[in-house]
């Protein structure tokens, strides 16, 4: 499999992409997937560099206050990344591949019985 990030990545693409494939052997679905979390990385950075200083509030088209219209896009943006991170089922943290636990699960258990596994 291809071990080069796909031309075109900005400095969060390939970061990502550096970061995952140093850790992981993927399969080519998984590697799809990979590259469309990289652009959707460099998208948020994108905006992220269009947001910095900016203010956050503006006028609307009747002078009414409105949020910045890039936020909406950051967070379609960050949802966007969020599913795709998760398509690639990658194992987060202690976790071992195949055993990938969601969030908020993975969140409860650790509430509940701690990191060493003890109530």
């Amino acid at each position: 499999m291809a071990r080069r990030a796909p031309a075109g990545l900005g400095k969060s693409g390939r970061a990502l992409w550096a970061g995952t494939m140093r850790d992981y052997e993927l399969s080519a679905p998984e590697t799809a997937l990979l590259t469309e979390a990289c652009r959707t990385a460099d998208r948020l950075a994108a905006i992220a560099e269009a947001l910095d200083g900016a203010e956050l509030v503006v006028s609307g088209s009747t002078g009414q206050p409105k949020a910045h219209p890039l936020l909406a896009s950051a967070a379609l943006q960050v949802t966007a990344l969020d599913t795709l991170v998760r398509g690639l089922g990658l194992p987060v943290g202690e976790e071992t591949a195949g055993r990938r636990r969601s969030a908020p699960a993975r969140d409860a258990a650790l509430a509940r019985w701690g990191r060493n596994g003890a109530a």
